[in-house]
């Protein structure tokens, strides 16, 4: 049994035994107004005492003086955890929160299984309820969708794959959560919500709920196309990041991470960077064979290219990237900050020794490579908050383009970590192997498909291609 159905299993047992008050005095009738859900900035701050996952992050905390918090930093919208042997929250902690700020909207965030718990909710005082679609039938969804449209309280109905969005696709609601914490293992995968964004196809405001710990991990969601930002336990234990967050909702630029999910197809193939670009020639023969991003170095290398030749690739309609080889605080040169701004280039690659703190600072989008020697090297993928980390091969002196293949066992232990990125020496005659031994969601090659450092071999590139939809067909 996963820990989501134990949840269920133990609310169901619970209700059975306490009622769905849950033993809770709940008014009679609603005593406090009933507030629009979705305010801007829609940042959701959340009361979370502990989770499975994560055990106690505030067990002692008083949810109206947190709450009290969150609204001097701004925040308008607040989930109210209320299951009680999980979360160790409560319908206390509703009715408390809403009674000392009835100004705020509150969410209740619970497995909510019954019609009953819409009432209660209701007359708790909370002004949305979450709806779990992984734990809901398709007609019991319906059926509690409109129950809490019957009682003006707005539904934020949760998601985490296809069959979700199937179910959600019925009744179309107008605020879609989706959640980066696979409810089963609970474990978070940054990307998931980009990648099932893709999937709703009906006018919804998109809510990012689980993972954010930092203004980096909004600015990934809200570039995305998310409208709002659900976090909990980064803000229980610092209430001041609301602050920041909200901040973000202010920030524009390029959407790299959502287009490139975009791309993905779904069908075992995975997404192909094509790296050292010098022309547009070889630009654009990548892209026909089926190339999802363009990579140009604009670090010291025999493929070099300068920000001024990047102009002339401004009209190519294609995800392109900027390698730089930056120091330890990830200082880039003002003419590719001004590429990027502009959206010449959508996200940069870092890949020197620059630290975990500064990246984001310096460029975003962003993401990192790391050149993998030995296992502390792959140790370091864990340090960085970028939402995929490139694994490259090492060779000592040349940060990369060498060639050189990186070790099986270190390739093991880097897609354990996160979905894999790979570089180093792919190139035709070794990519479906790759494909089929590792499952890598990118791929990014260069020297392997070249006649000479900076040309691309047209017949390398066809081959490259090709092997990998034979590779994919059969994954």
């Amino acid at each position: 049994m996963s820990i989501r159905d134990e949840i269920v299993e133990n609310r169901r047992n619970r209700i059975a035994r306490h009622g769905h008050s849950l033993g809770v005095h709940i008014p009679a009738q609603r005593n406090v107004p009933l507030v629009p859900f979705g305010q801007k900035p829609f940042l959701i701050a959340e009361v979370k005492r502990r989770s499975p996952s994560r055990g106690g992050i505030a067990p002692d905390v008083d949810p109206v003086e947190q709450v009290k918090l969150y609204r001097t930093h701004g925040v308008r919208n607040v989930s109210v955890l209320t299951e009680e042997d999980y979360f160790e929250g409560s319908l206390d902690d509703l009715l408390a929160v809403k009674t000392a700020c009835p100004d705020l909207a509150i969410l209740r965030k619970d497995f909510i299984l019954d019609p009953e718990d819409i009432d209660v909710s209701f007359r708790a005082g909370a002004d949305a309820v979450l709806l779990i679609a992984a734990i809901l039938p398709d007609e019991r969804l319906v059926m509690l969708a409109r129950e809490a449209e019957r009682y003006g309280l707005s539904v934020l109905l949760e998601v985490h794959d296809e069959a979700d969005v199937a179910k959600a696709r019925r009744i179309a609601p107008p605020l879609v959560g989706i959640n980066a914490r696979n409810l089963e293992t609970f474990t978070i995968d940054p990307a998931a919500p980009l990648k099932l964004r893709r999937l709703i196809g009906w006018p919804a405001r998109l809510v990012y709920e689980s993972g954010i710990f930092s203004r980096e991990d909004a600015l990934v969601a809200l570039s995305a196309g998310f409208s709002g930002l659900l976090v909990g336990e980064a803000v229980m234990r610092n209430p001041a990041l609301g602050g920041e967050l909200i901040d973000a909702f202010d920030w524009s630029g390029n959407d790299f991470w959502g287009k490139l999910y975009l791309r993905e197809k779904g069908d075992g193939r995975p997404l192909v960077k094509v790296c050292g670009i010098t022309n547009l020639e070889d630009a654009q023969a990548a892209l026909d064979e089926g190339a999802d991003v363009l990579g140009f170095v604009l670090a010291d290398s025999p493929r070099h290219v300068t920000a001024a030749q990047l102009e002339r690739f401004q009209r190519i309609d294609a995800l392109k990237v900027g390698v730089v080889v930056a120091g330890h605080e990830a200082v880039i040169d003002s003419d590719i900050a001004c590429l990027l701004e502009r959206g010449i280039i959508h996200a940069v690659q870092f890949h020197g020794e620059e630290e975990p703190e500064y990246c984001c600072k310096a460029a975003f989008p962003y993401y990192k490579a790391i050149r993998a020697g030995t296992e502390a090297d792959v140790q370091r993928i864990d340090h960085y908050r970028s939402v995929r980390v490139l694994v490259d091969a090492f060779q000592e002196g040349q940060p990369g383009g060498t060639g050189t293949v990186v070790a099986a066992d270190l390739i093991e232990h880097a897609r354990a970590k996160k979905p894999l990125w790979l570089a180093g020496g792919i190139g035709p005659g070794n990519v479906g192997e790759i494909i089929s031994r590792f499952c890598p969601e990118l791929i990014d090659a260069s020297s392997r498909l070249e006649r000479k450092p900076g040309k691309k071999d047209p017949k390398a590139l066809r081959a490259f291609f090709k092997e990998i939809e034979r590779a994919s067909a059969l994954s």
